[in-house]
């Protein structure tokens, strides 16, 4: 089990954010044994399948680039054209071999933890001068692993080189009686299936070694219990601050339901513990407002600012509960409520009209599922 530079032990899976975080950082899985499998099998098999033409053309631009006439012999110029032609078809007869390897170069190091590009991983890292740090590194697991994979890659090639040397030594030995063209392009034959043989050997070493990879990654981005909470809290945050937050965000709140409450045509009371601030428009409004509600202390402070601002006060503690518990501050009420509440403002448009009107507040349309007890 890993453990972290204080000794504390790294028994969580990395999280989403620190796998992320790795990400960025260019520290991702790879596997050089799965990329090298790749680029050596391809390029055996681009070198079997298109290998005798391209020595056929290189034959070509060799006889083409260096038969000369007498006279061309003693002109610098023209020798100098001559070596940059050679060299220039030489390119382009090898180009799609090497961009060939660069494409297999590229897809192997993305098939293990996908492609991706980090300036941070580009950045010098002074650390890694550091001789502790160093021989650390000699004497870890991944150091460890690194020697038996090149033993192993040693002992298979070699294994495979000497069962295909001895399983073609009669082939080889006949090649000496051969004339020299036929000769050449027989031991091309050979040496590129030995190529392709070799190649296929490594993929012992690619299987062991690609598991791994990822069993190591995995284990060095493993947390400990304590970063699991320090990684909650950061995005989280910290529960003070949060309730501190939303005890700020309570009071801005309340302040601006204070500042509405001298809008406000009525306020429903319970008398005592609930209080709700309503304002109605017929020419702009639908519905009534909620402009303020509260409970005990914010209640008193409702009933006192509609005191100073002689905002009509009306004791109906049904209608107060059920618009408390089913409103929400500059909302509509609720639907349900719309009969009690109308016959509640009929009421305060009435006695400011100077008009005669009772209320029995106890007869108030109230739905029984919106009715709490007090």
């Amino acid at each position: 089990m890993a453990e972290s530079e204080d000794g504390q032990e790294k028994s969580e899976e990395p999280s989403e954010k620190k796998l992320r975080e790795a990400r960025e950082k260019g520290d991702i899985a790879r596997s050089k044994e799965l990329t090298t499998f790749l680029m050596v099998i391809s390029g055996a098999l681009f070198l079997y399948f298109f290998g005798p033409q391209m020595i056929a053309s290189f034959e070509m631009i060799m006889i083409g680039g260096l038969s000369l006439e007498r006279d061309h012999a003693y002109d610098t110029k023209k020798m100098l054209d001559n070596s940059l032609g050679i060299v220039v078809a030489s390119i382009m007869m090898i180009l799609p071999f090497l961009l060939l390897m660069a494409f297999v170069a590229i897809v192997g190091s993305s098939l293990l933890g996908g492609f991706n590009f980090s300036t941070q991983a580009m950045a010098p890292k002074f650390s890694k001068l550091n001789p502790a740090k160093g021989l650390k590194r000699m004497v870890s697991m991944q150091a460890l692993m690194e020697l038996l994979k090149a033993l192993g890659k040693f002992g298979l090639v070699l294994a495979v080189a000497v069962a295909f040397l001895w399983y073609t030594f009669a082939e080889v030995v006949s090649i000496g009686a051969q004339s020299l063209h036929v000769a050449l392009a027989h031991s091309a034959k050979i040496i590129i299936e030995a190529f392709i043989l070799v190649s296929l050997a490594l993929i012992v070493i690619a299987i062991i070694d690609v598991p791994f990879q990822v069993y190591q990654h995995t284990e060095k981005l493993k947390m400990t219990k304590q970063e699991v909470k320090e990684e909650y809290k950061q995005q989280e945050g910290n529960p003070e601050v949060k309730a501190r937050i939303r005890q700020i965000q309570r009071e801005m709140s309340q302040r601006r339901m204070m500042q509405r409450v001298p809008d406000a045509d009525v306020v429903i009371t319970n008398p005592t513990h609930y209080s709700v601030a309503l304002k109605y428009d017929p020419d702009t409004m639908d519905a009534p407002i909620v402009l303020a509600l509260g409970i005990d202390f914010m209640a008193a402070q409702i009933r006192t600012a509609a005191r100073d601002n002689h905002i009509p006060i009306v004791e109906a503690p049904q209608l107060a509960r059920a618009l408390y518990y089913n409103s929400e501050a500059e909302q509509p009420i609720p639907h349900a409520l719309f009969k009690a509440v109308a016959a509640v403002l009929a009421y305060v448009f009435a006695l400011r009209d100077n008009k005669k009107q009772s209320l029995d507040v106890s007869k108030l349309d109230i739905p029984a599922n919106l009715k709490t007890e007090p």
